[in-house]
């Protein structure tokens, strides 16, 4: 009969060794068994350097809809996000996005407030590679930005290239 309560209780141990590494983030059990996509990444800029990103969410419906992602409508709620940076209308060859934080940094999130940059009348656009040079050419007088009112969800994924 010892022999039984010794078997069940190693048994017992071991599972609790199991469970408690799962939830400490050792494992997969909580969240399943893990699998692999085709996502499409994007590349975008954060001070100077090349960031990947994925964009999974929006909280505007016609833009899920032109994007083939997911609509989120309570996105919009969140406040005080950094910004992401689109050029709207004119832009300069390889112009792509650009990012206000990356990973690592004390106010990175997934989520971004859309912010559109259109170049004025006249102005020669330049790539833009970092949200200082948007201050530097908004004071310039050649660059104007405007809130989009819409969230976005873009984790980035990969800094550098």
């Amino acid at each position: 009969m010892s022999r039984n309560i010794l078997l069940g209780a190693g048994a017992a141990a071991v599972a609790a060794l199991v469970a408690a590494t799962a939830y400490a983030g050792g494992g997969t059990m909580a969240m399943g068994p893990a699998s692999h996509v085709e996502r499409a990444a994007f590349h975008g800029y954060y001070d100077g350097h090349k960031v990947t990103y994925l964009n999974t969410d929006v909280s505007n419906k016609a833009e899920a809809k032109a994007m083939h992602i997911n609509y989120s409508p309570l996105l919009a709620k969140v406040k005080g996000l950094p910004k992401i940076y689109l050029v709207a209308g004119r832009a300069a060859p390889g112009q792509l996005a650009v990012f206000g934080s990356e990973p690592g940094e004390a106010n990175y999130s997934p989520l971004w407030s859309e912010t559109l940059l259109t170049w004025k009348a006249g102005a020669t656009p330049v790539v833009i590679k970092s949200d200082t040079h948007v201050d530097a050419l908004e004071k310039r007088g050649v660059l104007t930005e405007r809130d989009g009112h819409v969230v976005l969800n873009c984790p980035i994924v990969k800094i550098g290239t």
